[in-house]
């Protein structure tokens, strides 16, 4: 596949949402560059999860990126951070400002990233698993940061200025809720218990079970109809 069109990075941290869009994307066509991030979170054992996931969507490549963010503060996905995890939290409150699991600017790191990788192999799109769960309290998981994004990619890229291809940002999660994206996996054949989603392992490395994170995947998989173990 020489065409950008049929080119595509795929974001992805081995969790739920990131590991649907790739099966979405893989599903359209695509030849599918898998990229991960390592930049010191708690939860670094989603990157064992990636790889497998990888592996098992058969992706052209599949490129783990380490990121110093150890000087990155105010937030509790880092590991040293003297911010706890929140743990028994209420959904109700979900979207009630900014949480401390946001870290600062991950995203518009992230997508710069995987735009430079995108450019390089003359990737037209660009895929990342936001969705209205995530929105409703990251700043850079809205809608308006998306498109701006994109419309940035089209000023700052080569291939863009000289008319070769523009960049598409692709979220296709954007408006489900998470039961609502793990149903439209199941119906890709995706396979969750390969995914990982908790932000606070413990120390046998088994899922906290307490975290946002973990909760919001335990009530999806219930109200899809799968084990909420899965």
């Amino acid at each position: 596949m020489s065409d950008s069109i049929d080119r595509a990075v795929v974001l992805l941290s081995g969790g739920v949402d990131s590991t649907t869009v790739l099966a979405i994307a893989r599903k359209e066509g695509l030849e599918c560059h898998a990229l991960s991030f390592d930049y010191g979170q708690r939860h670094r054992r989603e990157l064992d999860a990636a790889r497998v996931v990888a592996l098992a969507f058969g992706v052209k490549e599949h490129h783990v990126v380490r990121i110093g963010m150890e000087g990155i503060t105010g937030t509790a996905l880092l590991e040293g951070s003297p911010i706890d995890v929140p743990k028994d939290g209420h959904f109700e409150g979900v979207g009630e400002g900014i949480p401390v699991t946001y870290v600062p600017a991950r995203n518009t790191i992230f997508l710069s990233f995987a735009l430079g990788l995108a450019e390089s192999i003359k990737a037209g799109q660009i895929f990342i698993g936001v969705n209205v769960v995530d929105y409703s309290g990251y700043p850079d998981c809205r809608p308006e940061f998306l498109e701006a994004f994109e419309q940035m990619a089209n000023l700052a890229t080569k291939v863009s200025v000289e008319g070769a291809h523009r960049f598409s940002i692709r979220a296709p999660l954007l408006k489900l809720t998470k039961a609502g994206i793990i149903r439209k996996g199941l119906e890709l054949g995706v396979d969750y218990s390969l995914t990982w989603s908790c932000y606070d392992p413990m120390p046998d490395g088994t899922p906290c079970g307490r975290c946002d994170s973990c909760r919001i995947r335990q009530q999806g998989m219930q109200e899809a109809g799968l084990d909420s173990k899965t």
